[in-house]
Parts: C-alpha cells; structure tokens; sequence
C-alpha cells in the first residue's frame, strides 16, 4: 500500500503529527482477529488509535495571551523605570493592571475546565478479538486492521468496516439525519456514530488523526478564531492608536524635560511616565473585562456557558437567529397525536385498527424514537402471536410483521404506497401542512423478507406523529420579533411540515418555505436566504453556506447547533450557541453553550448583552475623558516645550473616583435598550466636550501659574482638583436620570476624592496650595461649567449636522 500522508488541514501540525511509517495492511478472520505481532508491528509503526483532543486552548496558550500583551510590556517598562528613580508611590496602577489580566485567565480556564467535561468520544474501551481471544482494552490502544465487536449502546472509536453481522447505527450527530441506517458487511461505520441494535465485527480502517471524527475536529481547530464583538474591535482601535502614539511622544517629553527644561531624571521619569498613563484606557478594559465577568457569573446562575466573554456582545447585536427545528422549537422526544382510519379501511370487514396497531408494535422492539412513541400510543393488545418481525431501515423506510400468513407494514408513505402515493398524497400533503409527520399503515399482499417491498399495500390508517412544540417556544420567538431579530429555520425535514411548525410557534413569515435540494449554486442560497423563512431537506455543507450568505449580506448571524456537521457553521457565524446535550465538538467550537439545552433561556442572555454593552458604552465616555485630556496635554506640552504638569499618583487618583469605581457600579445597572450606532463613536463624541474642558482649563492654569511665578506642586495640585471638577460635571450628566443607586455612586465618589486628598495627600501628592494658586484655581474652577456646557452643545450640534447630510437616523446623543 502507498505511504500515508501525515495531516494537511492542522493549523498546529506540531501537536498532532505522529511519527508513521510505511506499515503492511491486514485482513485478519473476523473470530480471530491481529496476532500479538502484528500488533505490536502496527504499534511500532505509529498506527494507534489516539484520540485528537477537541478545538481548545490549553491554560498554559491562555495563560500566555492575557499575561504576553503589548499593554503589559508597556506597564512592565514604567513600573521598572519608576522603580529605577525610586518613584514607588507612583506605581499606584499596577493593581488594576495586574486585575485585569487575572480576570481574563480565570474566566478563559473556567469555561475551559467546564466544556472538558464534555467527552466528544465515549468510548474508553472497546472489545477487540486478538489471536482468536475476546478482551476489552482501552480504546487509544486500537490498532489498524484490528477486529472490534461493536454491540447496542457502544459508540464507534474509529472508521471501520462491518466483517460480519449486522447493526444499526445513528449518525445524528454526524451527519444530522436522526434516521438509524443499518450496517451489512461492507458497510462502513463512521467514528462517533452510536450503535443502537444489533452486533457485528468490524476492521478498523482509519484510527487517530485519519478517523472521521478526528478530521472534522482538526479542520475546525484550523479555522481563524471568530471576529471580535463591536466594542472589543473598538477598543483595539483605540488602544492600536494609543499604542503608536505613546512611544513618540513619551520619548519626546522625556527628553525634553530632562535636556531642555533642566529638570532632574527622576522628575523627567516620573512626568513622562504620568503622560504616557494618561493616554493608555487600562482603567477601560478593566471596566469591560469585569463586566463581562459578572454577566458570564450571572448567565451560569441560569445554566449557560460563555467559552468566550466577548461573545454576550456579539449575541445582543445579533440581527439573524438560525435554529434547528428538533430541540430549539420543539421538544427532543416524538409523540403520536392521532390516527386516522383511511378511507380503504372497513370497519365491519377488518381487525380493529387500535388493537391491531397495538400487537404490531408489541412485535417490535424498541430502538429508535418513532418506535417507542407509538409504543407509548398504542396498548391495547389481542395477543396475537408475530410469526415474523421485519424491523425498520433507513433503506426501505418501513417496519414489517407477520401474524401468520397476514403481512402488515407501516413506514414513510413514498417508500410503502410507491406507485399508489399520488392517489393519497392530498390526504398526506394535508397532514403535513399541519405540522404532523405521517406514517402509512396498511396490510401487504405478499410475505415479508425484509427487503424493499415488491407487493401491494392497501393503506389502513394514517399514524401522525409529532415532536411537541416546546410551551416556551412562542414567547422566545416573540421576544426575537419584538427586537427585530429575524429567524431562520434550518433542517433537514421536510419543509412543510417545519413551515407548519414554525407557524406553530410563532415564528414570523413561517409560510416562506423552500425545500434546499432546489439550492444548487451560491446564487440560488443567496437569493433563498434573503427570501425564505423555512428551509426543510437541509444538508450539512448547506449551513455553512446559508450562514456564510447571510453573512455577506452584511447580517449579524447567531446559529444554533448540536452535532458535528454543524461545528464548520458555528465557526464561520458570528455568535454560535450549542446544547450540551449534542457533540463535544459543537459545545467546543460554539461561544455560548446551554447546559440545559434550553433555548427559552436565549432572550435573558440577549438581555444580559444589552445590560452590560450599553452601561459600558455610557460608562466608556469616562474614561475617554482622561485619555484625549492626556493626549492633547501631552502634545500642548511638547509644543510649547512645557513640562507635563501632573504626576502619576494624581492621575491614579482622579481615574480612581471620577472614572473607575462609578463606571463600574453604573456599568450593573439595568438596561434593556437596543443597542445603536458604533461603540468608538458614541463614546469618544460623549467624552469629547469634558475632554477639550480639561485641557483648555489646566493648560491655562499651567501657563497663568508660570506667568504668576507659581510653583509646580501648586500647579500639579490645582490641576489635579480642575480635573475633579470637570470629572464630576460629566459623571453626573452620565448619572440622570438619577435613582437612589446613581445619587450614592456620584455623592460617594466626591466624598472618597476629597477624604483622600485630605487623609492620604503624600500618597496621591496632593499639596496645600498658595494664595495666588487658590484665586487662580476659583477663576478657573467657575469657567469650567460653561465651558464645559456650550462644548457640549457644539458638538452635538455638529453630529447631528453631519448625520442630517448624510441622511443618517440621528442617535441620542
């Protein structure tokens, strides 16, 4: 045989390739299996049975990512620099620092340590037949062509072929198709399917990393992680800029205080470095990360998972939900909801249909969904014997049994009417558009052999079955509505009676249905995905592409799902929501996993997101205050070579109470509105007028304290307390409407300012000032309020002209 190739699709080909080579293939006897030599040669060769670990970071890769950052390097370089000058006090801003890293390493390891619970292969052991002797060993100890006894229950652990004896197996969670198909010799068994009836022998012919499983996972590893949410992509925006600019112009203060401005090293040190904390939003992302910590910790109260805290964003913005019909509308479980004698049937000539019914699925066993509702249905049994029992197959689509010579059938109405289904189709067509799926049961004028019926069948009664509508599902559907969040019902049923169902539910336009086998090229999805509500007869590789056209359409995209085959459609949307009850691999790749599989519990998580997105966007402008103040204080300073007129320890303080502890109370406060326009505009339009007050207003004192001969611990100092004043002008503009909770939040953060200027003044450098200081602070301190009032109207002003010529909804501002 040819050399097998080691992985081509690994985005990490360094964690999975193993070292193989050329090996013999074999053919063993099904009741002996490999000889001990030919598998230790197998072993030798590299070709075991080891399991592919699932899509995750390891901690150490998480660990690495919070910790290595360009922010932190920067930090690290001004602690190290501060504590060169012997500057201590002002290493004030590492506790945030190191806070925030802290905050993101648990949160990432938690949810890690959460979905490792999950197994996407469960099957530990596995009975193998070696040198003609049965012996069950751990599932990573499988070699190639090794022979394993597969029986009801057991899940496969590799791709292999059926040698002898028969099974059905469920690829639900492969392929999507709840039907169990049956499994002859030659037939190959796909790994992670599940074994429910029946026992064979089977060859393993692809293990490890060349199984089907294995493939699937290593090619949702390789995909580029999700695109960041809003916020975070502006807070990188921000930070990318900050990042750039901080570098040139905290070089440029520097070196002018200390060769231009003859100040001493260490006050050169500790000026620049004040400047360059000014401009960096630590205090922001802290305020973000911890948000979205507390909302994770509150969503876990309701049994949902975030593997990613930014992925709560994602979701409040979503404009496009695409679910699943089983499990998302409707409950996992199937029942029968009536069933309808035909009008072939005669009463007074033939058995009694409930009784006949009942001794008919008394006959069978019960191993799979639709056997074990109509077992629920039906009891009333006569007691008749079954003289054969022929049981269903995704093949020939029926069930059979014998009482005697008589032969009855029930099944799928195509596969049992064949020729005579256009004479009932209205009937069944009727049905369906009802919501029900409907079963044929009739009796069969030829014996039973288990093969694809040849006879007539002259149809009895109509058995409707149905999955019930979850009782939740038309309040869920009608919050996404009331939202303006459209839905997109994606299966693989067929599309009528998903249309019905959806109707059933509440779900909007639900009559717009199409069947997706008509979908043949990109344009035709594009063109359906805009169109329709309802797609039925959906494959797996059409998810991908239905989201990928939405997508493109410039759509948000959530998507729902719980199999493998939907682990490339949840990668590619940009919010993916899986049920534990479905994959490991789904629950691995999705950002939102329901521990209860229960979507009724979406609109809270929809809610959470609003919560926690606005508050920081109204919050964020706080921050912004401090970082233009610092930027433009910073390039008035260079150009008219002045040196930076505040201290680290004063800029700790006032980012301390003006900023960081009532942005992070006012950042859990309830809100439920849609969330508008762009986070970076918003906010930096927001922070802008407080921002231009705090520079004109201490530039100006700078520059009237010079003139005035005034010290600069006078000027430090007043500027210091400009910067409250203006702080707690836009705190309290951000805090109306006012309740109890904002009116303790304002009152508090002016009373912790002023008690630790009076209390703790060395810590935070804050110095009694002199008379002239004093009347220069009044003058300005009164100027600040207009200022600070008719920037703000000018600003507006020039929004709302800009969006009036753009022709643009002009947003609250």
């Amino acid at each position: 045989m040819a050399l097998r190739k080691k992985h081509e699709v690994l985005e990490e080909p360094q964690d999975y390739e193993i070292e193989r080579r050329e090996t013999p293939r074999y053919n063993p006897d099904p009741e002996a299996g490999l000889s001990a030599a030919q598998v230790e040669q197998h072993r030798e060769d590299g070709w075991r049975n080891v399991s592919v670990a699932p899509p995750a970071q390891t901690t150490k890769e998480i660990i690495r990512e919070n910790v290595c950052t360009y922010f932190n390097l920067i930090f690290l370089v001004l602690a190290i620099l501060l504590c060169l000058v012997g500057s201590f006090r002002d290493l004030t801003f590492l506790p945030v620092i190191i806070f925030n890293t802290l905050i993101g390493i648990v949160q990432e390891i938690r949810a890690k340590n959460v979905l490792e619970k999950l197994n996407m292969l469960n099957a530990p052991h596995a009975s193998v037949v070696r040198d003609g002797k049965k012996s069950l060993v751990d599932s990573e100890e499988l070699v190639l062509d090794d022979i394993v006894i597969f029986k009801a229950g057991n899940q496969i652990c590799a791709d292999a072929i059926v040698v002898s004896g028969e099974v059905r197996v469920n690829e639900s969670l492969l392929t999507g198709e709840s039907d169990e198909i049956t499994k002859a010799p030659g037939a190959e068994l796909m790994s992670g399917s599940f074994v429910v009836a029946g026992e064979c022998h089977a060859r393993l012919d692809k293990v490890g990393v060349d199984s089907y499983i294995s493939k699937l996972t290593l090619e949702a590893k390789a995909m580029k992680k999700g695109e960041q949410s809003e916020m975070i992509r502006s807070l990188d925006k921000l930070v990318k800029f900050v990042g750039i600019a901080l570098i040139p112009i905290g070089i440029t203060l520097f070196v002018q205080g200390f060769f231009f401005n003859d100040q001493s090293f260490r006050n050169s040190i500790v000026s620049m470095v004040a400047a360059v904390l000014g401009m960096i939003p630590e205090g922001l992302y802290l305020l973000a990360s911890v948000a979205l910590a507390v909302s994770s910790m509150r969503l876990a109260h309701k049994k949902v998972l975030l593997h990613d805290m930014k992925s709560i964003e994602t979701l409040a913005r979503v404009n496009v939900l695409c679910v699943d019909k089983t499990g998302t509308i409707t409950e996992n479980s199937m029942s029968v909801k009536d069933m309808i004698p035909t009008k072939e049937y005669d009463a007074e000539k033939m058995p009694e249909l409930n009784g006949l019914l009942s001794d008919f699925v008394g006959a069978m066993s019960s191993d799979n969904s639709t056997m074990e509702a109509l077992k629920d249905y039906f009891k009333k049994k006569t007691e008749q014997s079954a003289s054969k029992v022929v049981p269903f197959t995704s093949v020939t689509k029926y069930s059979g049994v014998m009482f005697g010579e008589k032969s009855y059938v029930i099944g799928a109405p195509e596969f049992v009417l064949r020729e005579d289904y256009d004479t009932y189709k209205p009937d069944i067509s009727e049905y369906a558009r009802k919501g029900y799926r409907v079963l044929v049961f009739g009796s069969y004028d030829a014996a039973l052999d288990g093969g694809k019926l040849t006879g007539k069948v002259l149809p009895m009664a109509y058995v409707l079955l149905a999955n019930p509508i979850r009782k939740e599902a038309p309040e869920t559907f009608a919050y996404f509505a009331e939202q303006g969040v459209e839905v997109k019902v994606i299966s693989g049923d067929n599309p009528l009676t998903v249309s019905e169902v959806a109707k059933e539910a509440g779900i909007v336009n639900a009559e717009e249905y199409v069947d997706a086998t008509t979908l043949q090229t990109d344009e035709d999805i594009a063109n359906a995905i805009a169109k329709y509500t309802v797609f039925g007869r959906v494959t797996p590789g059409q998810k991908r592409q239905f989201v990928q056209a939405l997508k493109d359409q410039g759509k948000t995209v959530a998507m729902t799902g719980d199999g493998v085959n939907d682990v490339l459609a949840l990668k590619d949307a940009d919010c993916s929501v899986a049920m534990a009850s479905g994959s490991d691999a789904a629950c691995q790749a999705a950002q939102v996993v329901l521990l209860e599989s229960n979507f009724a519990c979406m609109p809270s998580v929809v809610l959470e997101g609003r919560r926690v997105v606005n508050n920081i966007q109204r919050s964020a402008s706080l921050f912004l205050v401090k970082n233009i103040f610092s930027f433009l204080l910073s390039l008035f300073s260079v150009v008219f070579m002045m040196s930076y007129p505040l201290q680290p320890s004063q800029i700790s303080l006032i980012s301390m109470f003006t900023i960081g502890i009532p942005g992070f109370f006012l950042a859990f406060q309830p809100n439920k509105d849609v969330i508008k326009g762009h986070f970076l505009t918003n906010v930096v339009l927001k922070a802008l007028p407080a921002g231009l007050t705090d520079v004109l207003a201490v530039a100006a004192m700078a520059v009237f304290g010079q003139t005035f001969g005034l010290g600069e611990t006078d000027i430090s100092t007043a500027g210091t307390m400009l910067l409250a004043i203006v702080g707690f002008m836009i705190l309290f503009k951000i805090c109306e409407p006012f309740n109890w909770l904002r009116g303790c939040v304002w009152g508090g953060s002016v009373i912790g300012l002023l008690g630790c200027s009076i209390f703790l003044p060395k810590l935070f450098a804050i110095t009694g000032m002199s008379t002239k200081c004093i009347m220069l602070f009044v003058v300005f301190s009164i100027a600040t309020e207009p200022l600070f009032r008719y920037l703000t109207k000018l600003v507006s002003g020039v929004r709302k002209l800009h969006m009036k010529i753009h022709k643009k909804p002009v947003e609250e501002f």
